[in-house]
Order: structure tokens, then C-alpha cells, then sequence
């Protein structure tokens, strides 16, 4: 009950609090004074010692059930799936094989069926498994995209490939850095990433495609996969899937979505539009740990074809792996998983979907997109403010200029007001940079933020600027800001 009553309190603090960054050194002496110094013997159990860990455990972290967490894509979660977490550890069943995690396993088929109504594959074929995180989610589904369009590169490496087939991905140029990792993992090269240019909302130009793809033809490479997003992690701008698809199945390249922020509006009727065309995606990365409103990590890997999820492994262990699977070992995702042993995360998924639905998820997502939209049209009207594109999901990003002052020190105004915002403790805001602009970014994730919290975010942006420009900043804003950059 101790930790329980603890975490009740925490749930219950609706107090407009940010993060509050302790000094490392000081954070790795609090750690030591609350270990125990006996080595000969066991010590009885502490409850006042527990209690405290417990405390700078809360103290410590995001505040992210706070209306003033806007900073992050991290959750404020739904209390049922964490009680999930909890029996998911003390029973201990890892979930890539059947009989380790019968439950696990069968909930993700069950949830596999049932969110794939809202991305549209053909029932018999796709499949998907659950990874932890996004970025080994990418990596699982490139890494079956190249063993795909070469067939010997899993068994030969380099050696297999021919003249004019040096391994290429195309990405946007705003693509998530997991990407990048994955091709360097991959051992594509850096030289071998297509970068497609943008339009000023940070989607894909698919004009751009087929150029590009000449381009590469012409340097010796062979695109094996298109990285597109639904949802990305700068501004939440989604790419237009559809269009994009025409060019990838004419040209017979993978196409893989990075859904791992925006596939959740898969499950909101307003908003399921924003996903058009993701039926034709190879493969999809979803994660249920940024809008679905569960514990990290939770991520969901989807396959249009399940045969082709069978490429990204090829190995043999007698102790893991069935020649011949019985109506058990059917249902093993090992040999489609990076991982041997990964947790049952999917089981707090399946508990909340089961006991309250749907609606639950897209009513959430709905008002936290209503929210972001709400935000960008009141900022329009603060003339010392400047907001940098029109919200497609639930992130917003500005700047804070109060009068003209050059485009260098700009920058560093944003960014100084951003770690100045930190230190307040009240609010909690990230930056970004966009088309080489820094900027102020707000992710809205906390259900509990309205719109008077995020007037009182520019208020105290307001005040902590003003507090550093001095009187010249208070003369430019009242004379109606008229030399704002």
C-alpha cells in the first residue's frame, strides 16, 4: 500500500508543474545514501527506504500527467494497463514463444486483428508483432525490405550484390533519426540515403520521387525501400501515403511508414483520413506508447504480406526454433523478432481496448488535436508571437519575438527561453529546428491541458523574455510591435 498510496497521490496532482532537472552528481548521491551497505548478510525490509525511492522515482521524471508537460511524446498513461505491467513482471512470461507467454502471445493476435480493421489489410495475409520502441521496429522492417531485394545478402553480405546494385533507402528529409541509425546498422552508408525535399509543411513532395530515383539509377543504386511518415516527430506532418504508393509499387520498392507517432489517429473517425493509402504500406511501425496512452515501450509492427515478415531472420537453433510447429510453436514471432525475449507489452493494450473500447483512445486523440488546433489559431493573434505551421495532429510549434532583433540572435533567443522555460519548473516545452530555424515546440499528449494553460505557457514566455530584453522589449510591444522580425 505504500507505493500504492504514493502513486494515487501522483495520479491526483492535477498542480501545473514541468521538469524539474536535478543536478547529476547530487541525483548519483541521493541513489547511494539509499542503498543498503550490509554485504554479509541480507537486511530486513525498509519501508521508510522504500518510500523515498519511490519519491525521487516520481520527483525525478516528466511530469507527464501535469497539464504543464507539453515538452515530450511521452504519455500520461491510463492507470489499468500499468496494473498489467505490474503482473506482467511478477509472473514473468517473456512473449515470443507460446509456451513462455501464452497470453502475450494471443493478445497480440487478438489486438493484431483488431486494429488492423482500421488500417485495411487483407486478413489472411498481414501480420504483426510487437518490439520495444519504434526505432527496432524500423531497423526489424528494413532489415526485411533489403534481405527482400537481395535474396543472398543475408547469407554472403557484399559479395552478393552486382554492378548497379548498391543497396539505397529514400527518406525525407525530416525523417526520424532511427532511420539514419538503421541504415548505418544496415550497412547501406550514409551516401546511399536519398533525401526527398519537403513542401512548407514538412510532407514529402512526391513530384520529387521519380527524379530522385533517376538520379540514384544513374550513381549505380537500387532503392530497395521508401521511408514514409505519418506523423512526424518535428511538426506531426503527415506524408501523403497514397501518392507516394503509386510511385513505389510501379517502381516495385518497399514501402515502409513510420507511424510510430501518428498511427494512432488510425482509430479516430476525424482523423483516420490524415492515414489514406496506409493499406498499401509494406510494412508500418506503430506505437501504442505515444497516443494510445500506455506504458513505454509498446510498439506494433505491421506487415502487409506475413511471408515477407519471415525474410528479416534467417537462422537456425535447434533449442528455439521448430522444423516442424505444432499448434503451439504456430504462434511463436521469434523468428520475425529481433528479440528472444521481450516483455508482454501488449497485454496493457489489449486490457484497456477490452474493458473501455475505442472511443476511449479517439476521444482523447480527437480533443488533444482540437487542442494543438486551438492553440496555433490564438497564437495568429499574439502579434509577438510567431507560429510556424498549421497543426496536422497534436504538435505545434512557435517563436517568441518581441521585437526585431537578427535571425542569429533569434535563434538563440528561442533556445535560451526554452531551457529558461525548464528552469521555471512550471511548464515543460521542447525545441526543434525547422528549415534551420530554432523554435519552441509544444506536444500535446495530457488530456488535463486546456487552452488557459497554454495562454498562462505564453504568459510566463512573456515574462521571462521581457524579464531579460529589459524596457527596450516593454517600449517595442507597446508600441504595437511594429519592428518585429
Amino acid at each position: 500500500m505504500l507505493v500504492v498510496d504514493r502513486l494515487a497521490a501522483y495520479l491526483a496532482d492535477h498542480s501545473v508543474r514541468g521538469l524539474a532537472l536535478q543536478e547529476p552528481a547530487a541525483l548519483r548521491e541521493a541513489l547511494r545514501e539509499l542503498m543498503t551497505e550490509a554485504d554479509e548478510s541480507i537486511r530486513p525490509f525498509d519501508h521508510e527506504r522504500l518510500g523515498k525511492m519511490v519519491d525521487l522515482f516520481i520527483a525525478s521524471g516528466i511530469q507527464v500527467h501535469s497539464p504543464g508537460s507539453m515538452g515530450r511524446q511521452f504519455t500520461g498513461i491510463l492507470p489499468l494497463p500499468a496494473v498489467f505491467d505490474m503482473v506482467g513482471s511478477i509472473v514473468n512470461q517473456p512473449a515470443s514463444f507460446y509456451e513462455a507467454g501464452q497470453l502475450p502471445i494471443m493478445a497480440e493476435r487478438v489486438m493484431a486483428v483488431e486494429l488492423n480493421r482500421f488500417i485495411g489489410y487483407d486478413p489472411e495475409r498481414f501480420a504483426m508483432l510487437t518490439t520495444s520502441g519504434g526505432s527496432l521496429a524500423t531497423l526489424t522492417a528494413m532489415l526485411a525490405a533489403r534481405n527482400h531485394a537481395f535474396p543472398d545478402f543475408w547469407q554472403h553480405g557484399c559479395r552478393s550484390l552486382r554492378d548497379g546494385e548498391i543497396p539505397a533507402v529514400m527518406v525525407s528529409e525530416d525523417v526520424h533519426y532511427s532511420v539514419s541509425r538503421a541504415v548505418g546498422i544496415l550497412g547501406v552508408g550514409a551516401e546511399q540515403v536519398i533525401k526527398l525535399p519537403v513542401d512548407a509543411g514538412g510532407r514529402i513532395r512526391p513530384d520529387c520521387i521519380r527524379p530522385k530515383l533517376q538520379e540514384a539509377r544513374a550513381r549505380g543504386l537500387k532503392v530497395f525501400c521508401l521511408v514514409a511518415t505519418a506523423g512526424s516527430t518535428s511538426v506531426g506532418a503527415f506524408d501523403p501515403i497514397d501518392e507516394i504508393a503509386d510511385v513505389a509499387e510501379e517502381e516495385g520498392i518497399w514501402l515502409h511508414v513510420d507511424g510510430a507517432h501518428g498511427a494512432s489517429l488510425l482509430v479516430s473517425d476525424l482523423h483516420r483520413r490524415k492515414l489514406a493509402g496506409v493499406a498499401r504500406a509494406d510494412s508500418l511501425v506503430w506505437d501504442a506508447h505515444k497516443l494510445m496512452f500506455i506504458s513505454a515501450p509498446c510498439t506494433l509492427l505491421f506487415y502487409r504480406d506475413r511471408s515477407k515478415s519471415l525474410g528479416a531472420f534467417r537462422q537456425q537453433a535447434s533449442y528455439v526454433f521448430e522444423k516442424e510447429p505444432d499448434q503451439y510453436t504456430l504462434f511463436d514471432s521469434a523468428e520475425m523478432n529481433f528479440e528472444c525475449t521481450k516483455r508482454p507489452m501488449i497485454v496493457g493494450l489489449w486490457a484497456a481496448w477490452s474493458l473501455y473500447g475505442r472511443s476511449l483512445f479517439a476521444d482523447k486523440l480527437d480533443y488533444l488535436c482540437a487542442l494543438a488546433g486551438a492553440f496555433y489559431e490564438y497564437l495568429k493573434t499574439q502579434p509577438d508571437f510567431r507560429v510556424l505551421h498549421r497543426p496536422e495532429s497534436n504538435i505545434c510549434c512557435f517563436r517568441y519575438v518581441p521585437y526585431a532583433m537578427s535571425d542569429e540572435d533569434l535563434d538563440e533567443f528561442q533556445i535560451a527561453l526554452r531551457n529558461a522555460i525548464r528552469e521555471h519548473g512550471t511548464f515543460f516545452v521542447s525545441k526543434v529546428e525547422l528549415s534551420g530555424i530554432a523554435a519552441l515546440r509544444c506536444v500535446f499528449s495530457n488530456h488535463l491541458t486546456t487552452m488557459e494553460h497554454c495562454i498562462a505557457l505564453l504568459e510566463t514566455i512573456r515574462e521571462i523574455g521581457q524579464g531579460w530584453l529589459g524596457a527596450g522589449a516593454q517600449a517595442a510591444r507597446a508600441q504595437g510591435l511594429e519592428s518585429r522580425v
